[in-house]
């Protein structure tokens, strides 16, 4: 049998979608569950992570955001400029000033960069808005809105982190030199 783990969690999975949409909700909230049920077992078994997030993003991926986006009125997005502009701070700024601290605290010379990656909640923003445009809570125009919110918000703050304060690669290499020289001084210690 090809694949026969992959096959399992596919067939877990497409159960857990069978069951969000029975239950009137995001078919693919349940598969975030799944995957963060399997986290433990993926952080030990590498190549079946890999194996399984090719296929989750060659076949899955596509099919969520395309339904998402094809709910997207442009002629909405461009009548509400200034709405939309309120709600990218109102969702950035926040998140930012969240982020940031425990950035500096734990990724000290790296705080900016991992601060405008870490800021983002594309999925989430996504599933949340088809959920509620499903649902009735929100029209499409509020949808429009929404996602393009989310989308901007992963976007934009990637294209600056990378542009402007990715660490080079002998920033990097320094760093790793300086934690492998402080490792050396500790075992001498012991």
């Amino acid at each position: 049998m090809i694949e026969p783990e992959i096959k399992l969690i596919f067939a877990a999975l497409f159960l857990l979608m069978y069951l969000g949409d029975r239950a009137a909700s995001q078919a693919i909230l349940p598969a975030f569950v799944l995957g963060l049920a399997m986290s433990g077992h993926y952080a030990q078994h590498r190549t079946e992570q890999e194996r399984l997030r090719v296929v989750a993003f060659a076949f899955l991926t596509p099919f969520f955001f395309l339904k998402g986006g094809l709910n997207v009125s442009l002629s909405a997005v461009w009548a509400n400029l200034g709405v939309l502009g309120l709600l990218v701070l109102a969702k950035m700024l926040p998140k930012l000033s969240g982020v940031y601290p425990l950035a500096r605290r734990f990724a000290a010379p790296h705080a900016a960069f991992t601060t405008l990656l870490m800021s983002t909640g594309l999925t989430f923003g996504t599933i949340t808005s088809l959920y509620g445009l499903q649902s009735g809570i929100i029209d499409r125009t509020q949808f429009s809105l929404l996602i393009t919110v989310v989308v901007l918000s992963a976007i934009v703050p990637t294209a600056i982190a990378q542009r402007f304060f990715q660490p080079t690669t002998a920033q990097i290499e320094a760093e790793q030199l300086d934690d492998g020289q402080i490792a050396v001084a500790a075992e001498e210690l012991v």
